[in-house]
């Protein structure tokens, strides 16, 4: 038998290597071309951002107005930029203020707090650009114009601020912790199910003039493991019948989807591709949390329909 070269034999194996690196490499291009963002990335900031988020919850729940605040801040600034880039006149620090000061208002006096903290936030942005007019001239693009503005900030207010109100509230109740954790996890499960199963399965378009990328197999999977974990957590964490689980999880298919297209919707309004970028690999804070926020509105309308049931 003739005595194989060792050099040769190396040859091959690197050979063997590098093509089976370019083939990794290529199916995590196609991955992340079809994900519309860089998944490694996304994925190791993911889960930074959940052990913050679980050591603010389960270890001092009055950590979490302070994690909350943080991203509703970012959120304002990013969303207050995008409009600003539009040609809307949105000041984004008192915006940023006002949002972090009506998180703080929520979590010490309440759905009070919150309610009053919202109109005081909107009639101080108001008088805010309306001053802002009087004391400068060059800023002046008429009645319409001004509304408008004020509007957009409003609009920042309610669509960032309130949102994220909402889950201060939830976790300020009995228990509530567990609910806020509750549809943050969901909302990250269905982003999870919809991305995987889009990629894997993904051939009929969701909403394609909203946004193309979503598909009905995403949204079919998304709801399959969507509805299981809520089953799974309700019973084990929230003490709740599985039917409610599986309420719960219906809710919070509903309100991550409608979540993302709308703002899906805003980003084609605007013609841009993401709200921010501060995050790599996620685009900008508003658009990793753009399923969760209005899920805390309705994940606390199930929490109270679950007190007041005594389920």
């Amino acid at each position: 038998m003739a005595e194989r070269d060792p050099h040769r034999i190396e040859a091959q194996i690197q050979a063997q290597i590098h093509a089976a690196r370019e083939q990794i490499e290529a199916a995590n291009e196609r991955a992340n071309a079809r994900a519309g963002r860089n998944l490694p990335v996304a994925i190791g900031l993911g889960v930074v951002l959940g052990v913050l988020l679980l050591a603010s919850l389960l270890l001092f729940k009055g950590l979490y107005v302070v994690f909350c605040s943080v991203l509703v801040a970012f959120t304002l600034y990013e969303l207050a930029s995008a409009l600003r880039f539009a040609g809307r006149d949105v000041p984004r620090i008192p915006l940023v203020v006002l949002g972090v000061g009506l998180q703080g208002a929520t979590w010490f006096w309440g759905a009070a707090g919150l309610w009053y903290g919202t109109l005081l936030s909107i009639a101080v942005i108001a008088i805010y650009r309306l001053v802002e007019v009087a004391v400068a001239p060059s800023t002046r693009t008429g009645a319409r114009a001004i509304a408008t503005d004020i509007s957009a900030s409003a609009f920042c207010i309610a669509y960032c601020g309130v949102l994220g109100a909402f889950s201060v509230l939830l976790t300020k109740q009995e228990h509530g912790e567990w609910w806020t954790l509750g549809f943050l996890v969901l909302a990250i499960v269905n982003d999870t199910g919809a991305l995987a199963s889009g990629v894997l399965f993904g051939r009929t378009k969701l909403a394609p003039r909203i946004s193309p990328g979503k598909t009905w197999e995403g949204f079919a999977g998304a709801g399959v493991l969507v509805v299981a974990a809520a089953i799974g957590y309700g019973i084990l964490a929230l003490d709740v019948p599985w039917w409610y689980g599986a309420i719960i999880g219906l809710a919070i298919l509903t309100t991550a989807t409608v979540g993302d297209l709308a703002e899906s919707l805003i980003k084609r309004d605007l013609g841009i591709k993401d709200i921010g970028t501060f995050l790599p690999g996620h685009g900008g804070f508003l658009d990793r949390l753009d399923s969760s926020l209005p899920s805390a509105v309705v994940m606390y309308a199930l929490y109270e329909i679950a007190r007041l049931a005594a389920l």
